[in-house]
């Protein structure tokens, strides 16, 4: 194993570990609250700034890891989760209602901030890793993107499943507790075992500068704006409210959200061997990406006609249609996931990378917005019609996305198969 593969190994294992709590935290703070009776939007609004901070931070973080390096801002997401833990721990049930929602926003804020702090400084490391590596081909670099991003999400399955049991043995504070000292172990690892200037380059010098990126880039971030609103619109608060009020337990709700997020990242894992690859990274890629957004489209469409027509057994429906939806879904991830760096420039990799992430917190934002507006007014329909909205914008915006080989992107060495 060389150095660049021993690199690309510990960040993965440490992003694995951030994203397991992460997962976690989400069953906890969702489950805890709809226990004590918070409405749905409020559940929504819960997770408002959490989602919008990643905005904000992608932006910067991208920066400062371009700035100081990506091995230095991986310890300050995972010091930032940490702190955040410690806000949520301190949470006390003899609050008012206003204080505990404010708290809790405030909480959440910050632990959106490590987030994608951590995620922009992890994505940007394999495109640095991949171009030191002796295979410099887009081929491996679908793979190592394809691999890190199906077991993130396969991780934060299994962060599903952990919230729920953490919940029910430790309760609210010790479960944060626990996972507090998980993400402890793991900062030791980043910041005895990855070069602290790894990915150190010269940054931006002005906001202009920052904002100026190529075609492809700014197509992907439109794109994905779209793409993972139409997946929040349902997923943080319409299918989970749906369910248990269908009858379903806790317990089987969030091992339904973790099995779908495990299945999915499973999926992204293995998008390589389902998209075929080009020799020039994109002649093949980007019509996938056209094609899996155009039959995404069409899912939540299905769901919500089943819906209307109050089809038998409604709730089986709706969990075979979002498991159809979870593949579609996690196959455009990936390639979407893949372009970005395939875009990006080596030099300021990770400015790229946390332009395009901020757009995807934008996304994500948005969905939970509506996820509790469009469930409050009209149900998971409202929910699913909203959703399939968003994935006909996302189609749209890949129409644009540019064929042509990018400047500074590695080319497969002679003879590297398609």
């Amino acid at each position: 194993m060389n150095a660049a593969e021993r690199n690309y190994g510990i960040v993965t294992a440490a992003y694995w570990g951030f994203t397991l709590t992460d997962g976690a935290l989400r069953m906890l703070v969702l489950l805890h609250f709809y226990k004590l009776g918070y409405s749905p939007f409020t559940l929504a609004f819960l997770f408002l700034l959490y989602e919008g901070a990643g905005v904000l931070a992608n932006l910067i973080g991208g920066w400062l890891a371009t700035r100081y390096g990506i091995a230095r801002m991986l310890t300050v997401g995972l010091v930032t989760q940490i702190i955040g833990f410690g806000l949520l721990s301190a949470l006390q049930p003899e609050w008012t209602a206003a204080m505990s929602v404010a708290w809790v926003v405030l909480a959440q804020g910050v632990c959106g901030v490590a987030k994608d702090l951590t995620k922009t400084a992890s994505k940007s490391a394999i495109k640095i890793t991949q171009a030191q590596a002796k295979d410099t081909g887009n081929g491996q670099l679908f793979k190592w993107v394809a691999w890190f991003t199906g077991s993130k999400n396969a991780m934060k399955g299994f962060g599903f499943f952990l919230g729920g049991l953490l919940l029910e043995t430790l309760g609210f504070q010790g479960s944060l507790w626990a996972m507090s000292g998980l993400l402890a172990l793991v900062l030791v690892g980043v910041v005895s075992s990855l070069p602290p200037m790894m990915g150190k380059s010269k940054p931006s010098g002005s906001a202009k500068e920052l904002f100026a990126k190529n075609a492809g880039i700014n197509a992907l971030a439109a794109a994905r704006v779209a793409l993972f609103g139409a997946r929040d619109v349902w997923f943080v608060v319409g299918v989970p409210v749906f369910l248990y009020s269908v009858g379903w337990t806790f317990t089987m709700v969030g091992g339904f959200l973790a099995a779908w997020t495990i299945g999915y990242g499973l999926v992204q894992a293995l998008a390589p061997q389902i998209v075929r690859r080009s020799a020039d990274g994109l002649s093949r890629e980007v019509p996938a990406a056209r094609w899996w957004s155009a039959v995404l489209t069409l899912i939540p469409l299905g769901i919500a006609a089943a819906m209307w027509l109050q089809a038998p057994q409604l709730q089986w429906w709706v969990v075979g249609g979002l498991s159809l939806f979870g593949f579609a879904f996690a196959i455009n991830s990936s390639v979407h996931s893949y372009l970005v760096l395939a875009y990006a420039g080596s030099e300021k990799a990770a400015e790229d990378v946390g332009f395009y992430y901020a757009a995807n917190a934008l996304g994500r934002f948005m969905g939970t917005l509506l996820s509790g507006l469009l469930y409050q007014w009209g149900g998971l329909l409202y929910a699913l019609l909203g959703s399939a909205l968003m994935l006909l914008v996302c189609w749209l915006t890949t129409l644009r996305l540019p064929m042509g080989v990018p400047m500074n992107t590695p080319m497969p060495p002679t003879g590297t198969r398609p």
